[in-house]
C-alpha cells in the first residue's frame, strides 16, 4: 500500500495540538465504530446517507459511488471516478441531482463530466435521496427521483471552532483527505472544506490493469450573519478541478473546473401563519477539457491522427423564492418559484500543434431557460394518517445556435434545418400520496406522480432524429408512476419495501448504429434520439435485524424490469437484481463486519439502444463479490476503519458499465471491469 496507517496515524496527532488550542466549548458528537454497507429508508421514498461515514465497498471520491449503499442504485463505470448515476434504471436527466439546492450540469456531449463529476462528498454533511416524482419543491421534477447533496446550517450558541478531518489510504496509490472547518460566533460565523482525491491505474480481478488513474481537489467557503434565532444569510463560494483517465474512449478529462458563487438567506417564526421565507440565487461555471494526448500516451489512429481537443463550457445561474405556510394546525404548505438558465459553448482543434484550442473563439451551440412554480401540501388527518400532495408547472425554452451539425466522427459537417430555432413548452407534474399507520412503527404508503420532463442537452444536440440531422425536434418525455410499500419499526426488526410501477410516454431513447442514407447508395452509422413508449417495474426490499445486542444482520434486494413497447423489446440499460447480505459485530468501541454482494446476470437486452450515457452491448454475467472491515474508536473524536474490498479478487463488470475501448498499453476488454482486491484504512477525527 501507498500510504500506511502509521502516516495516517502521525497526519493526525500532528493536528491534535491545534485543536486542543481552540476555545470551542461545543462537545464533539461521538464517532460512531460501524462501517456502513447499505442505507435503510426510516421515511416513505426518502434515503439519507451520511457522506462523511466509512463505506463498503469503498466509494470513489465523487457524488456518484456515494450512493452505491443505497438499494436501487447503480453506477455506470468509464474509468476510476466521474461514473454516472442510475437509480431504478434511469440516468442522466432523469435523476436531479442539486447542491445545496443548485443546479450543476456538466459540459462534455459525451457525459465525461456528469453533475456528480463537480461532487465532492466529504465536504457535505447528509445526501438525500427522494424516489420517484413525489416532490415538487426541487426544482423540475425527475421521473427517478431527486438526490441533494447538502450542508447544515444553525446559528451557533457559542464562540469557538470545530471540524472534521479525514484520510483514507488504499492499494493501487488510493489517497483521500478532507478537512471540514466552521468556527465564529453567535453572530457571525464561517466554514470551511477542503479535499484531494488521486489514485493510480487500479487492476481487475485477473491483474489486468484498468486507464483510471485520476486526481481531483476542491475548495468551499462560506460566511454566514445569524443576528437572532430566526435569521440566515449566507454567502457561499467553490472551486474544483481534477483530471481523470477513462478505459471507455478515445479520450481523457484533462480539466474539470468548477466555479461557484451563491447567496442564501432564511428567515423563521415570522409569523403564526407564515413559517419561514427562503430565498437563494446561484452562479455555476464549468470549463472542461478533454483530450487525446495529456493524460494518456498519444498515438495516432485513423479516426484521431492528430492531438485532438475538445474545449466545451456550461454557465448556470438560478435562484429560487419559497415560503413555508401553517394556515391550521395540521397544514404544511411550500410555495414557491424558481428558475434555472444555462449557456453551453464549445472550441476544440482536430491538430492542436497546428492550431492551438486555447487561440480560437468560444462558439454557443445552445441555450435553456426553465421558470416554474409549485405547491405542496401536508395535511395530518389523524394521528395515524397523512395526505401529501403537490403541482407545479414548467414554462421550458431552448434555443438551437447550431448553424452546422457534425455527422459523427467521420462523417464530417451538415447545415443545422434547426439554426436559430428556439422551442417552448409548459410541462405540468403533480403528485399525491398517502401514508397510514396500521400500528405503532408499521406504516403503508400509496402515491401517484406524473411528470413531463422537457428533452436535455444531450438528447436535442448531441444525437440526431431518424428523419434530420438535428434532433432539436425530439418531444417531452412524460412519465405517470405508482409506488406503494411498507415501513416497519419493532424492536430489533426494521423493515422496508417499496414497489413502483410506471408507464412512460414518449421516453426518449438513444440509439447508435441507426442507419442513414448517403450519397452515392451509401450508408452511414448515426446516433439518433427516439420517442418510444415504455413502462418499468420494480422495487426495492430492505431488513435490518439485530440478532444480539452485539450482531446485527442486513439484507437489500433491488430490482427494475423495463419493457420498450413501441420495438416489443427489453428497455436497454437496465441493471440485473441485486441482493446484498451484511452480518456487523459491534463492541462500544469496535466493530466487524462482512458484506456479500451478488447480482444475476442479464439476457434482457437491446442491443445499441440506451440513454445518453450508454447503450447495450450484449449480456452479462452474474457475479458475488466478498467484502470485509472493521473500525475501532479510541476515543469518541477518533475512529480508525480498515477494509478488503472484492475479497476473492473477482473479475467481474457491472452489466451497465461502459464497453472497454482500445487504450494504447493498456488490454481491451468488453465492458470496464470494477477493480480486484481492494485494501483500504480510514481515519476519522472530529473536534
Amino acid at each position: 500500500m501507498k500510504f500506511s496507517l502509521t502516516r495516517i496515524l502521525i497526519s493526525l496527532l500532528l493536528g491534535a495540538p491545534l485543536v486542543r488550542a481552540t476555545d470551542s466549548t461545543e462537545a464533539p458528537v461521538p464517532l460512531p465504530v460501524m462501517v456502513v454497507t447499505t442505507q435503510h429508508s426510516r421515511d416513505p421514498l426518502i434515503a439519507v446517507a451520511d457522506p462523511k461515514a466509512p463505506a463498503q465497498p469503498a466509494p470513489a471520491h465523487d457524488g456518484a459511488d456515494v450512493l452505491k449503499s443505497i438499494p436501487g442504485f447503480s453506477v455506470i463505470r468509464k474509468g476510476g471516478t466521474d461514473g454516472d448515476p442510475v437509480l431504478r434504471g434511469m440516468a442522466g436527466s432523469r435523476l436531479g441531482i442539486l447542491v445545496e439546492g443548485e443546479g450543476v450540469l456538466g459540459g462534455c456531449s459525451m457525459r465525461m463530466d456528469p453533475p456528480t463529476a463537480y461532487i465532492f462528498p466529504a465536504a457535505y454533511d447528509r445526501i438525500t435521496v427522494v424516489k420517484g416524482p413525489q416532490s415538487v419543491r426541487y426544482g423540475p421534477v425527475s421521473p427517478a427521483g431527486t438526490v441533494r447533496f447538502e450542508r447544515d446550517f444553525a446559528r451557533r450558541d457559542d464562540t469557538g471552532t470545530n471540524g472534521f478531518a479525514t484520510l483514507t489510504a488504499g492499494d493501487f496509490g488510493r489517497f483521500d483527505s478532507a478537512l471540514d472547518l466552521r468556527g465564529g460566533t453567535s453572530l457571525l460565523q464561517g466554514r470551511f472544506a477542503a479535499t484531494y482525491a488521486t489514485m493510480d491505474d487500479y487492476e481487475d480481478g485477473s491483474g489486468r490493469t484498468v486507464h483510471s488513474h485520476y486526481e481531483r481537489w476542491s475548495t468551499n467557503a462560506s460566511a454566514a450573519w445569524t443576528p437572532d434565532d430566526t435569521t440566515f444569510i449566507e454567502i457561499t463560494g467553490a472551486r474544483s478541478d481534477g483530471e481523470a483517465a477513462y478505459a471507455d474512449r478515445m479520450m481523457d478529462g484533462a480539466l474539470f473546473d468548477r466555479t461557484n458563487l451563491g447567496i442564501r438567506a432564511r428567515r423563521t417564526a415570522i409569523s403564526s401563519v407564515v413559517q419561514a421565507v427562503e430565498l437563494q440565487a446561484y452562479l455555476n461555471a464549468v470549463d472542461h477539457v478533454m483530450d487525446n494526448y495529456s493524460v494518456r500516451r498519444f498515438t495516432p489512429s485513423m479516426m484521431m491522427p492528430n492531438k485532438s481537443v475538445s474545449n466545451p463550457d456550461r454557465s448556470t445561474f438560478g435562484g429560487r423564492i419559497a415560503m413555508t405556510l401553517a394556515p391550521v394546525a395540521a397544514l404544511r404548505l411550500d410555495i414557491g418559484a424558481d428558475h434555472q438558465g444555462n449557456r453551453h459553448r464549445v472550441r476544440s482543434s482536430m491538430n492542436q500543434d497546428a492550431m492551438p484550442y486555447e487561440a480560437k473563439s468560444r462558439v454557443a451551440d445552445a441555450e435553456f431557460r426553465q421558470t416554474g412554480v409549485f405547491a405542496e401540501a401536508a395535511y395530518a388527518s389523524s394521528e395515524q394518517t397523512r395526505l401529501f400532495a403537490g403541482a407545479r408547472v414548467d414554462r421550458w425554452t431552448a434555443t438551437d445556435q447550431r448553424a452546422t451539425v457534425m455527422l459523427g466522427m467521420m462523417g464530417g459537417t451538415a447545415a443545422n434545418p434547426t439554426a436559430n430555432l428556439k422551442r417552448t413548452a409548459t410541462l405540468p407534474a403533480g403528485f399525491g400520496r398517502v401514508e397510514h399507520d396500521i400500528a405503532k412503527g408499521s406504516t403503508l404508503y400509496l402515491g401517484l406522480g406524473h411528470t413531463q420532463r422537457f428533452p436535455d442537452y444531450w438528447e436535442l444536440v448531441s444525437a440526431e432524429s431518424t428523419a434530420s440531422v438535428s434532433g432539436f425536434n425530439t418531444a417531452p418525455e412524460k412519465t405517470t408512476q405508482v409506488d406503494a410499500g411498507w415501513l416497519l419499526r419493532r424492536g430489533a426488526l426494521e423493515l422496508s419495501a417499496s414497489l413502483f410501477a410506471s408507464r412512460i410516454d414518449d421516453y426518449i431513447l438513444i440509439q447508435n448504429s441507426y442507419a442513414k442514407p448517403m450519397m452515392m447508395m451509401m450508408t452511414r452509422m448515426a446516433t439518433v434520439a427516439r420517442n418510444i413508449d415504455a413502462t418499468t417495474r420494480g422495487g426495492e426490499l430492505g431488513l435490518g435485524y439485530k440478532l444480539s445486542d452485539t450482531l446485527r444482520f442486513d439484507a437489500s434486494v433491488a430490482h427494475v424490469r423495463g419493457e420498450n413497447d413501441t420495438d416489443g423489446r427489453p428497455l436497454a440499460q437496465m441493471p440485473p437484481l441485486e441482493c446484498r447480505l451484511g452480518f456487523t459485530y459491534s463492541q462500544p468501541t469496535w466493530s466487524a463486519g462482512l458484506l456479500w454482494r451478488s447480482l444475476a446476470a442479464q439476457d434482457r437486452v437491446a442491443l445499441n439502444q440506451g440513454n445518453i450515457v450508454g447503450q447495450d452491448i450484449g449480456t452479462s454475467s452474474g457475479f458475488d463479490v466478498v467484502s470485509l472491515n472493521a473500525s475501532w474508536a479510541p476515543t469518541s473524536a477518533l475512529r480508525l476503519s480498515a477494509g478488503v474490498d472484492n475479497l476473492i479478487d473477482a473479475t467481474y463488470a457491472e452489466h451497465i458499465s461502459r464497453a472497454g475501448a482500445m487504450v494504447a498499453g493498456y488490454p481491451q476488454t468488453t465492458h470496464v471491469n470494477e477493480p480486484g482486491r481492494f485494501m483500504w484504512l480510514k481515519a476519522d477525527f472530529r473536534f
